[in-house]
């Protein structure tokens, strides 16, 4: 379930003065409010607020909210700038020399964009081709595409055509990718998507690694060679909310909002045992340590060469006796492996973690697959055209499986929700 949301509404009697007309805020009087529209909204600072699972209002699991073409189509439209040039019916292409002359509204206008504004649709390379070459004058002189036209003078403009469009050719190798996100895809819109990365895919290259989510986004790859690009990272075997920024201005400001720690992140995971207390903090300074076969994040001293400090809240939602509980885990800082090194350090590591899960003569109850037990559950993070992104993964097959066996109630109130954020 995903939903970009803006700022509430205000309250019942404030909304019916508005509609009569505005009311006064701050010595001045509002606009009326627009009308409310179906979608739900929640409070634009990115607050969590007190309220319950998406699933929990109806008892079970919805699929997730998926963009539709159309939909992102009229969103594109809904949003684009709206030019003058591109609001009028475009003029013909001359199919012979004609002199124009410049009308008042064109004076101080650049050549280049004198050309696009009488002409939409013409090509940035042909009008440059057809300057360059010296083809267009003003009053009988050479012109460079950034001179400043004045009021009155005329302008020689010699034929002019189209570029015939370019044909993008997808492969069937690029439309099988292309599908692929398409069905993980819980929220878009023309600069973000959120996908639901599935457990076992990873989402950057490695040796030997062929398929990942960076390479499946070359499919997505436009006319000017701009991808998508990744602002985060969740570990192969983790799956859930992963977010993409498909365009620079996007990734810009999703990563400046990682960074400030503007983004809230919830994370679901079966662990061994029942934590004590139920909830808590866990604050520790982890460092990578390197063995000929693999690398982990290890617990490390204040000082440490390559040491970086990790907080992460957790909560007990609910336990199957006193042999696994469904924890509820806020990272605050984002290193790598912090959730499995933190809830291993404090004795109730990950279900099916093959580097941190070594508690001996510990049997997996049965029916229980051992795999990663760790779901990127939801994510809450400012839009950066305002509003706010706010997107929820289904647990994966799995994990489940997992749950349906050992009861456990998927539409539980996550406690973690009100955590705090430092």
């Amino acid at each position: 379930m995903s939903r970009r949301v803006k700022r509430p509404l205000a309250k019942k009697s404030e909304r019916a003065k508005s509609a009569r007309g505005g009311k006064k805020v701050g010595g001045r009087k509002s606009a009326p409010l627009p009308p409310r529209s179906d979608a739900k909204r929640r409070g634009g600072d990115g607050e969590f607020g007190s309220r319950r699972h998406p699933e929990a209002r109806g008892g079970s699991y919805a699929e997730p909210r998926r963009a539709t073409a159309s939909s992102f189509e009229a969103r594109k439209k809904e949003h684009a700038p709206q030019d003058d040039a591109a609001s009028k019916p475009a003029a013909p292409l001359p199919a012979k020399v004609q002199t124009v002359i410049v009308t008042a509204d064109e004076n101080n206008m650049r050549v280049d964009r004198f050309l696009e504004h009488r002409f939409p649709g013409l090509s940035f390379s042909h009008i440059q081709r057809i300057v360059r070459k010296g083809e267009l004058r003003i009053n009988g002189k050479r012109a460079d595409s950034k001179d400043r036209l004045e009021e009155g003078q005329s302008v020689r403009i010699p034929p002019l055509k189209l570029d015939a469009p370019k044909v993008a050719h997808v492969s069937e190798a690029q439309q099988k990718t292309l599908d692929a996100l398409k069905a993980m895809t819980l929220y878009e819109d023309a600069d973000v998507m959120v996908l639901n990365k599935p457990a076992g895919l990873a989402v950057q290259g490695g040796s030997g690694m062929t398929r990942h989510v960076d390479q499946m986004l070359e499919a997505m790859r436009d006319a000017k060679g701009q991808k998508p690009r990744l602002v985060h990272r969740l570990d192969r075997e983790t799956s859930g909310c992963l977010l993409i920024a498909k365009t620079r201005f996007a990734a810009s400001a999703l990563t400046g909002a990682f960074r400030h720690r503007s983004a809230r992140k919830i994370y679901w995971a079966l662990v061994a045992g029942v934590p004590k207390p139920k909830q808590g903090r866990i604050s520790t300074y982890l460092a990578k340590e390197e063995n000929e076969e693999e690398s982990i994040m290890r617990i490390a001293a204040h000082g440490d060469e390559g040491a970086s400090h990790a907080v992460t809240y957790y909560a007990v939602v609910e336990t199957s006796a006193q042999k696994l509980a469904w924890v509820s885990l806020k990272p605050v800082t984002g290193r790598t492996h912090q959730l499995r090194a933190h809830m291993a350090h404090i004795d109730h590591a990950i279900v099916g973690d093959p580097k941190y899960f070594n508690k001996e003569n510990w049997q997996l109850p049965g029916g229980i697959q051992n795999r990663l037990h760790l779901l990127a559950r939801r994510i809450v993070i400012p839009h950066p055209r305002g509003g706010v992104i706010d997107a929820t993964a289904p647990l994966p097959p799995h994990m489940l499986q997992s749950w349906n066996l050992l009861g456990l109630e998927a539409d539980r109130f996550d406690p973690i929700e009100h955590a705090p954020e430092e």
